[in-house]
């Protein structure tokens, strides 16, 4: 029981930091500017659904697609170890990462579908973040992140309808230093699965 709290609050971490709905706000609400109050809802309720049914397709299909393409776990993890790093070592230098955000989002388009259910909430981040912990996790624990990354998603969008409001409260200066903690801690992931990617290729223990 231990072991599923620690690895449930190490889910929620990792998640968490790369799928930030307080610095994800400000997107947020430079994409929907114009919009009213219900249509704002709607494109943060999809956003989340469909965000959450990617991530739950490849947590499902995960290792099926790596046998499909031949990739190991020790590749797989040093690969989505630096890709991860990225994405923190640019959001501790406040930029937005170009893996995880377009960078002139498209506002013509159906913006719930892209930007942001695809990179913002769904991006390579979440999705290799999403598959490392399930490469080797048993059923239990699959079931353990695919709920954890759908309070994600249903955190995301209370943050995305109540963005107004945050935004007001909380001011633009905290969000900045929120963004950058969760950049410092989203680069510990990456490295980790670095380390721990070269310790299985060498059999290091």
């Amino acid at each position: 029981m231990d072991h599923l709290l620690a690895f449930s609050i190490t889910v929620f971490t990792g998640f968490f930091a790369i799928t930030n709905p307080i610095s994800n706000m400000p997107i947020f609400m430079a994409l929907v500017d114009g919009y009213d109050k219900k249509d704002k809802r709607m494109i943060s309720r999809k956003a989340a659904f469909i965000a959450f049914i990617i991530v739950l397709v490849f947590v499902i299909l995960g290792k099926f697609i790596f046998q499909l393409f031949g990739i190991t776990i020790p590749a797989f993890k040093i690969t989505g170890g630096i890709l991860i790093f990225y994405v923190g070592f640019e959001m501790l230098q406040s930029k937005k990462s170009n893996v995880k955000h377009l960078n002139k989002p498209n506002v013509d388009e159906d913006i719930a579908v892209s930007p942001l259910a695809i990179p913002i909430l769904a991006g390579p981040g979440t999705i290799v973040t999403a598959m490392n912990f399930v490469s080797k996790a048993n059923y239990i624990q699959i079931g353990i992140v695919i709920l954890i990354y759908a309070i994600m998603c249903a955190l995301n969008y209370m943050a995305f309808s109540l963005s107004d409001f945050i935004l007001k409260k909380l001011g633009r200066n905290v969000i900045s230093v929120i963004g950058k903690i969760m950049g410092l801690i989203i680069a510990i992931i990456g490295t980790s699965m670095i380390i721990e990617g070269v310790k299985i290729s060498f059999n290091l223990g």
